[in-house]
């Protein structure tokens, strides 16, 4: 006599923010009165409850889910229940792994009540089409939702779980926001400091220094949100403002009226990975609520930002700041001063030397009155031939951009032809795979398992084939970026000493490489300057 196997079940629920449009017939707690009386009836033993609220069933990463397979795996449970196939996920080719290789091989039982589905009797044919169907629905949803975001966004609608700092959402309309009288003063504040010229780390710190309570906390004592980070916190976690959080609000158009959306975007409805978008992708609409600054003052910071160079202890401003560059490492040069001597002079080194030690990188010497005097004369030189002679110039420009990407452009025009090579490969094979399928030479599940691989790699290989030729075009120095370039130094004809507008808007970097001493004790040092739009010529 067989032993009858015990059911020792785990009860799956599941419901995506999106399913909410559909009423109760697929909530919560429809979907427990449905598995309770359905194990009721059938004498199931109930091991535990697993409940995803607010999960796609395009994710398999939901943590209720993750801790039932987690209880598979130990084998507290060896049987599954879940109201429908939807419940349990909208993803034809993993509901194909779970169904038919994983709870196999693990010996679970599974059951969709609504669907009449049951692993023990065997699944109906028609289940891989419900699982494509149920696919189908969840990106049919996720379109016609961005496509009722974008039409709200563009009638200046402003959707959001909280409102930024000096705003509340409008006690009276839908999806706009009013300006909160409590918190504006706050907003105003980190403006006024920054227009009385002092950057994000010194509002921060003011902002510290008064104890101003943040919007994360701010939100918890209005709301109850972050209980996890304040309910037990000592009282400085209350006003621990970060940079980060300073430059957010000084960036952000919110505070002029304007909304901005689409700076982010998911990778795809499957997968909600969360990539930056280019600025030009971006929908901004204006006036779409009171503003708290004056767009002037804006405008006024944002230059600030823009142009802004860190101040020494001797209020002079370090016009080399953020161009000079560890020639080996890569990182900023940190600048400092030698008051030893009785003649104080000022001095680059590289900043991760100076944090991590020479086991990272070395020194990177170099003094600021030999670096001002090496620039100030190259563009000096550039400069005299820009007017004396420009025909020339550009020939000479255009012959030393050939030369420096000349290797780049030949490695990326080898990478770009085995993409394009393997791609082609790609196509092919899907096609007589495809032919395979059509004559019953492979099944189903396997055409849907490679049909996956296939299309990830050409996914994969046409997001490289994109990039790699965005990269040649980029390295590829034609004539107009050295003709821009020739008329931008004709602007700054025969200049007599730096400045931080005039290098930045001629320079892009300037590496530093380590000095070499000979035994004379002379000192030999390379210095490499990359100008803007035409990289390294000299």
């Amino acid at each position: 006599m067989v032993k009858q196997q015990i059911n020792n079940t785990a009860l799956y629920l599941r419901l995506s923010r999106d399913d909410e449009n559909y009423g109760d017939s697929i909530s919560i707690e429809t979907q427990r009165t449905i598995l309770r009386q359905f194990v009721k009836e059938n004498g199931f033993h109930v091991v535990d409850e697993y409940v995803d609220d607010g999960w796609s069933g395009t994710n398999f990463e939901r943590p209720a889910f993750q801790r039932m397979i987690a209880d598979i795996e130990s084998g507290k449970v060896n049987c599954v229940i879940t109201k429908d196939l939807s419940r349990f996920g909208r993803e034809h080719v993993m509901m194909d792994y779970y169904l038919e290789f994983y709870f196999v091989d693990k010996k679970v039982r599974y059951i969709a009540v609504s669907d009449g589905e049951d692993t023990d009797k065997g699944l109906s044919d028609f289940v891989p089409f419900k699982n494509l169907f149920n696919e189908w629905f969840a990106k049919d949803t996720s379109r016609k939702i961005k496509t009722s975001m974008n039409a709200k966004f563009r009638a200046g609608e402003r959707t959001c779980a909280y409102a930024p700092i000096g705003y509340k959402k409008h006690p009276d309309i839908k999806n706009k926001l009013a300006v909160d009288e409590e918190t504006k003063w706050i907003v105003e504040k980190i403006y006024a400091l920054a227009l009385l010229g002092n950057g994000a780390a010194k509002v921060t710190k003011l902002l510290i220094a008064e104890k101003i309570p943040t919007p994360g906390y701010l939100n918890y004592k209005r709301y109850g949100t972050f209980a996890n980070i304040y309910a037990d916190a000592p009282e400085e976690k209350s006003y621990a403002w970060t940079i980060a959080q300073v430059k957010s609000i000084l960036k952000d158009e919110t505070y002029i009226g304007n909304s901005v959306h689409y700076r982010e975007t998911n990778v795809s409805y499957k997968n909600k990975h969360r990539i930056r978008k280019d600025r030009s992708e971006w929908l901004r609409v204006e006036n779409t609520h009171e503003p708290i600054i004056s767009k002037e003052d804006f405008e006024k910071v944002q230059d600030q930002i823009a142009s802004r160079r860190r101040m020494s202890k001797t209020a002079t401003t370090q016009i080399f700041a953020g161009l000079v560059k560890c020639a080996d490492c890569g990182w900023s040069l940190g600048f400092g001063t030698n008051r030893q001597n009785k003649t104080p002079y000022s001095h680059y080194h590289c900043s991760r030397y100076g944090q991590l030690g020479k086991e990272q990188c070395s020194m990177h010497y170099i003094r600021y009155d030999v670096l001002y005097a090496y620039v100030l004369s190259r563009i000096q030189y550039w400069s005299k031939e820009a007017q004396t002679n420009e025909e020339k110039l550009l020939k000479r420009l255009l012959s030393a951009s050939d030369k420096e990407t000349g290797t780049i452009k030949k490695k990326q025009t080898n990478e770009l032809k085995k993409a394009e090579k393997r791609k082609a490969e790609i196509d092919s094979l899907f096609t007589r795979m495809y032919e395979d399928f059509v004559s019953e030479r492979i099944t189903e599940y396997n055409f849907q398992m490679m049909s996956v691989k296939y299309q990830n790699e050409q996914a994969e290989l046409e997001d490289k084939i994109a990039e790699l030729k965005k990269k040649m075009d980029a390295v590829r120095q034609n004539e107009s970026d050295a003709e821009k370039w020739i008329a931008l130094i004709k602007e700054y004809a025969e200049p007599t000493e730096l400045t931080a507008p005039l290098l930045n808007a001629l320079i892009e970097k300037i590496a530093v490489h380590e000095a070499v001493k000979h035994e004379d004790g002379t000192r030999e040092q390379e210095v490499e300057i990359y100008y803007r739009f035409i990289g390294k010529i000299d």
